[in-house]
């Protein structure tokens, strides 16, 4: 059986230690690689990709949702678990949404890490029943209003909820269980969990779509200088043709990027 390649990363060596020692117990786990900080991680994942990769929410140059964009932005098959030192419900919703598989706090059960790690190895997402809670639910539809503004400015590229996923999450806000939506909204649970799992795709893929917007704006000035200007012309301004162009040629490039991701 082939096993699943788990590298760590954690500022504290007793706790990446004590990961390290659970796993060497499994037979379907191998600790492939450790570092203190993120920024190292970061350089050993991109040159040998593990299958799962357990990080510190906040450790070095890049915090866990940073490292998290980054590392499923170019290894998309690499699973992602974050570590906090304590619940919050603020960096559990800013893991997820970036794109962690699970986001766990350092005082989890032994047991429950092992079987959080194993699920995420199969393939699942345990980051789905974080949706679940009236809080992170009340962050993902704000989350959602907030970007409706900014995708009609932006050719509507970003994704937005339809009706049933918006009926759902505001039934989660109001403290319902999954049991009574089950049966309120006529919908078995398996569905749910499905339309839940749409719902978190969604937020994963634009808060990378508006990574890429928010770093092409703060690279906008740069870039215009670039841009070649009209003969003859002063250099401090360019016509409103090679503006429209350039503006159309950011625009194409980020569709394309977006398109990547999904």
């Amino acid at each position: 059986m082939d096993k699943s390649k788990v590298f760590l990363s954690d500022p504290q060596v007793l706790f990446r230690e004590g990961i390290h020692f659970i796993l060497s117990g499994e037979d379907d786990f191998e600790v492939v690689g450790e570092t203190t900080s993120n920024e190292d991680a970061l350089t050993h994942i991109m040159a040998n990709p593990p299958n799962i990769a357990v990080l510190s929410m906040h450790n070095g140059k890049y915090d866990g949702p940073d490292i998290t964009r980054r590392i499923k932005r170019s290894l998309p098959s690499v699973a992602v678990i974050l570590i906090m030192e304590r619940a919050d419900n603020t960096q559990l919703f800013q893991a997820i949404k970036s794109g962690a598989s699970a986001c766990l706090t350092k005082n989890s059960d032994p047991d429950y890490l092992l079987d959080i790690i194993r699920v995420v190895s199969q393939g699942s997402h345990p980051a789905i029943d974080s949706l679940l809670q009236p809080d992170i639910a009340t962050m993902a539809l704000a989350e959602f209003e907030d970007n409706a503004e900014l995708g009609a400015e932006l050719d509507n590229f970003l994704a937005i909820l339809g009706p049933k996923e918006t009926e759902l999450l505001e039934n989660i806000i109001a403290g319902k269980t999954i049991e009574q939506m089950s049966v309120e909204l006529d919908i078995n649970e398996e569905n749910i969990r499905r339309t839940l799992r749409f719902i978190l795709s969604k937020l994963v893929t634009n808060d990378q779509s508006r990574t890429i917007f928010e770093t092409a704006q703060r690279s906008i000035p740069l870039m215009m200088r670039n841009v070649s200007r009209t003969p003859g012309a002063g250099n401090d301004y360019i016509t409103r043709e090679e503006f429209n162009e350039f503006k159309e040629s950011l625009m194409e490039r980020l569709k394309s990027l977006i398109g990547e991701l999904t």
